[in-house]
């Protein structure tokens, strides 16, 4: 079971954000990390009482434009199928949160 929740956003939460959420979810299981995903639109953000938003880098700069002090962790990826850059995101949120050194 998953310790952590993430939401995968984007706009819309159709095309985009499923497109994350796969590559997400391969990160995830090559690393055996224990994050579980679901994927949406930046409207559910509200509502998310997960652990951490993975988002696109223009949706991820607004979000830290607007001040959202009380969001979840936030990883924003500029190339939503670089497994590279997603992995360093992911690692980021997981050292965060003591699970990597």
């Amino acid at each position: 079971m998953a310790k952590y929740r993430a939401l995968v956003c984007c706009r819309a939460g159709v095309g985009s954000s499923a497109i994350l959420e796969t590559r997400v979810q391969q990160v995830v299981a090559n690393e055996g990390w224990p994050i579980s995903t679901q994927h949406g639109s930046v409207d559910q953000i509200k509502d998310f009482d997960g652990d951490l938003i993975i988002t696109m880098s223009d949706l991820g700069l607004i979000l830290e434009d607007e001040g959202k002090k009380d969001l979840p962790y936030v990883v924003s990826v500029r190339n939503i199928v670089d497994a590279d850059e997603i992995k360093a995101g992911l690692e980021g949120f997981l050292k965060s949160k003591g699970e990597l050194a």
